[in-house]
């Protein structure tokens, strides 16, 4: 499989950007004086409610209450991830870009990633020790991509369970679980998990695809760039 053409710009290579919709949105708010910093903080915010809001569904009795707050999850985990678009594109296009602009992309997604699967592991049907390890496994991806830059290889974004992969999986999840609130018998155990628990495990071993993936592109970089210096 090809490397994404834009890895070695440090920006993440995104479709949506070229949508009209998110374009003239970003424009307006450039143009408004909204502040891409500030967009950023507010992805912090979705992402918390976000995982509060999949925490909860534990502690609710009725099936419609529970369902509600699947829904509600999944539409704050879109929205963290618009915020996400945003900032960028308000930042770069925009014309927005600040001296400290490259804390506020990375920090707030080091809170709002483990801020919803820890939440995920606490929801109805899951397991909270899924939700932690796929948090420490967000975490360490992220890492990894990051350890390419400081090597000076550039950024890596490599999935198959890179940060859009993990917000689409954990997405869909929340609307399945909303109208599928069944549970189902881990093969040659007796643990039952929901569609949650289930989605966090393949984050989980994607997670660990993905670091190795990852670090394989990283050191062949290193490899190429040593013999030519050689």
């Amino acid at each position: 499989m090809s490397e994404p053409r834009l890895e070695v710009t440090g920006r993440r290579p995104l479709k949506t950007r070229q949508w009209p919709v998110f374009q003239k949105l970003a424009a307006r708010m450039a143009s408004g004086g909204v502040s891409p910093n500030a967009i950023s903080v507010w992805s912090i915010v979705f992402g918390v409610a976000a995982g509060l809001s999949l925490a909860a569904t534990s502690f609710v009795s009725s099936a419609w209450i529970r369902g509600g707050l699947f829904v509600l999850s999944a539409a704050f985990i879109q929205l963290r991830l618009i915020c996400n678009l945003l900032d960028g594109m308000v930042a770069v296009e925009g014309g927005k870009k600040s001296a400290v602009g490259d804390l506020y992309n990375e920090v707030p997604d080091r809170v709002s990633d483990p801020a919803i699967l820890v939440g995920a592991g606490f929801a109805w049907g899951s397991c909270p020790i899924l939700g932690f390890t796929a948090a420490l496994m967000a975490v360490f991806v992220a890492y990894v991509r990051a350890i390419g830059a400081s090597v000076g290889v550039g950024q890596v974004f490599l999935g198959p369970m890179a940060k859009p992969q993990r917000m689409a999986m954990m997405t869909v999840a929340c609307v399945l679980s909303a109208f599928i609130p069944g549970r189902f018998t881990m093969p040659g155990t007796t643990t039952e998990l929901g569609i949650c628990g289930l989605s966090l495990l393949v984050i989980c071993l994607g997670g660990v695809i993905t670091s190795i993936r990852r670090l394989k592109v990283i050191a062949g970089r290193m490899r190429d760039r040593s013999g030519a210096a050689g």
